[in-house]
């Protein structure tokens, strides 16, 4: 039995599932400890993975050589590509996973991968290495250094580096009404120990609160009563190896609609609800609220959709998305009664809130080491994030750079704003904190346009691969990848197509797309024009033009098959949105400069009379690492910016 590693990752959901898995990968022996082995990447909440700009963070982990993505594929039972009315930067992957299965091939994964060891036991008490370090060259701090943890059994396990993602489980209390029971979620218990144990060394602790829906057997759901939402048959998945494939039978999901008679009953229980009745003083999630909360916030609203959503491949039972509640269990089966699909309703548990610690993460550095102990990373929830995408971007990093700690290495895993999703949310994180638990969406992302799922590996898999995360297959196919579109790019950019050859098209085009005699019907041209030309009319894509164009038919054609649609797709992306890109990344590259100028400890700005007292408090809370991460804090204004470039020399 081995008790001393190089990184020790506390927590097996989906951010220490990717900790773990990373740190494993760069060479670092690691341990990851849980509650319960037959629970690894539970899927606590809602057993889908994406959505709106959370899709995205999914196709960055995966360009980066994590397995959330592979995982996601491999269980799905239902995969939709989310606004697709509207431009690439806000399309969004999103499957619904077999939840037993999405845990069941992550324990696979993890119990074969080399350097990783798994333990089953609680983490209740961390060690500390008070003695001056020097494990980097240059560097010396009296902080406090983690090396080791304690866990519920009396076990001592020691490392270099330790990354906590306890999710929900710090402290956890759980509450249906006015029933209060510890826990992590149902039927798990709570960890103990650790907050307390941080707040002693100056570390600020919060509490923040989420909840989940009830669960129901399917048996008991008239279906003739609820509409069915189709299955997309699309080539999109969320990895970017050609060999990950959907592998289950996909299954539909339904919607069902709330009435006043449900909003009624509700209200009738809103004195005892935790959330109307004092009980619960944390903040829940603004974009996932509970049914409750639904009601009282919209009380014009007579009606609510709830989309009812299966947990697996074979399994009866059903998430209800969109009635999320922690009032008593009697409240909620009255109010689900007057539904009339769920007239019978028979439900496997009820749903509840929960509320747990969390720590403020501007006491974190970018790379989720924290500011006050050396050589300890938190992730996850535990940052006040809420999702498991976001959690697991984070694990990445955090693994990442807890194993480059644990190495030696001067190497760092830093996301820029204009590199990925996971950038801007570790950013937001640090830089901002949080006052309510945090969710991505592609608004907070100023450069979206850059950060498409689409080319998630382009953006990220050079930088992981030379880090040592992504493997050489990876890296193999994002060049062949580069090489196919930018050759399709080219062709269409030099082939001429004459005039009686493109009337001849848009006659055929005008029909099939039933635009003849619109406004918006291909007109006749007199001019032949560059393939290209055609390419960035609206009407027109490359597939639809392949129907008519042999040429450009046999250069489509002739790309390799498996990724053949996702050749094409980036091809046209760049092509339409060319001179939005272009744009986009020039403004990128401008505010980059600012990220080159270094701040650290150059200034104790207490002293600097110069600035507004409130930037003065904020930046030495925060102490940002350069210019550019100042100008993101609220409150420190542009002037204060000039203030401090001045101060640089610049």
């Amino acid at each position: 039995m081995k008790f001393e590693y190089d990184v020790i990752v506390v927590g097996a959901g989906h951010a220490g599932c990717e900790a773990a898995s990373a740190a494993a990968r760069l060479g670092a022996s690691t341990l990851l400890i849980t509650i319960d082995l037959n629970k690894i990447a539970q899927m606590s909440c809602n057993p889908a993975v994406g959505g709106i700009a959370k899709g995205q963070i999914v196709r960055e982990i995966d360009a980066m050589g994590g397995w959330m993505g592979i995982v996601t594929d491999r269980t799905a039972i239902q995969f939709r590509m989310l606004n697709r009315s509207k431009g690439p930067a806000m399309w969004s992957p999103r499957s619904q996973s077999d939840r037993m299965k999405f845990s069941l091939l992550w324990r696979e994964i993890l119990e074969t991968m080399p350097n990783l060891s798994l333990w089953q036991d609680s983490v209740t008490e961390l060690i500390f290495d008070t003695d001056t370090s020097a494990d980097r060259v240059g560097e010396t701090s009296a902080k406090p250094r983690v090396c080791g943890v304690r866990t519920a059994l009396g076990v001592e396990f020691r490392a270099k580096a330790v990354v906590l993602t306890n999710g929900t489980f710090l402290n956890g209390l759980m509450h249906i009404g006015r029933t209060m029971i510890e826990g992590g979620r149902c039927a798990e218990p709570s960890s103990h120990g650790i907050s307390e144990q941080l707040k002693s060394l100056g570390f600020s602790v919060e509490r923040m609160k989420t909840g989940t829906p009830v669960r129901i057997d399917g048996r008991s759901v008239k279906w003739e009563l609820a509409e069915p939402q189709e299955l997309e048959e699309d080539f999109h998945h969320f990895s970017f190896l050609p060999s990950v494939h959907r592998e289950l039978t996909q299954r539909r999901c339904h919607t069902v609609w709330t009435n006043p008679r449900t909003h009624e009953i509700l209200r009738e229980g809103l004195p005892d609800s935790p959330l109307y009745n004092g009980q619960i003083q944390s903040i829940g999630p603004r974009y996932c609220p509970s049914i409750e909360t639904k009601i009282v916030t919209f009380a014009d609203k007579t009606e609510h959709q709830l989309f009812l959503e299966p947990e697996g491949e074979s399994t009866q039972e059903y998430y209800l998305n969109g009635f999320s509640s922690s009032l008593p269990i009697n409240i909620q089966l009255r109010a689900l009664q007057t539904i009339p699909a769920l007239a019978d309703v028979q439900i496997y548990r009820p749903g509840y809130a929960i509320e747990y610690d969390f720590f403020d993460p501007t006491q974190l550095v970018h790379t989720l080491e924290t500011k006050l102990v050396d050589s300890l990373y938190f992730a996850g929830q535990i940052n006040g994030t809420t999702g498991y995408e976001e959690a697991a971007g984070q694990g990445l990093v955090a693994g990442a750079n807890a194993a480059f700690r644990a190495l030696g290495s001067d190497k760092k895993l830093e996301l820029g704003r204009d590199e990925s999703y996971i950038g801007v949310l570790i950013d937001d994180l640090v830089t901002k904190g949080v006052d309510e638990p945090y969710r991505m969406f592609t608004s907070r992302a100023e450069y979206r346009i850059l950060l498409r799922q689409d080319n998630a590996d382009v953006r990220l898999t050079p930088k992981a691969f030379e880090l040592g995360l992504a493997s050489q297959e990876r890296m193999d196919l994002v060049n062949e990848k580069i090489q196919l579109r930018d050759s399709l790019i080219q062709f269409v950019s030099e082939h001429s197509v004459r005039a009686a050859e493109i009337n001849s098209m848009f006659e055929a085009v005008n029909t099939r797309l039933g635009i003849a005699g619109t406004q918006a019907a291909l007109l006749p041209v007199t001019d032949g024009c560059k393939l290209k030309a055609l390419i960035l009319r609206p009407q027109l894509t490359i597939w639809l033009l392949a129907a008519y164009l042999p040429a450009l038919n046999e250069v489509v054609e002739a790309l390799p098959a498996e990724r053949r649609h996702e050749i094409v797709e980036a091809a046209e992306i760049l092509l339409k949105y060319d001179g939005y890109i272009r744009r986009e990344r020039q403004i990128a590259d401008k505010i980059h400069q600012l990220e080159t100028i270094r701040l650290g400890n150059r200034f104790d700005y207490s002293t600097l009379q110069s600035i507004s007292i409130e930037a003065r408090q904020k930046l030495a809370r925060i102490q940002p690492a350069t210019v550019a991460q100042a100008s993101r804090i609220p409150g420190v204004s542009p002037a204060d910016i000039n203030i401090l470039l001045l101060l640089c020399g610049k």
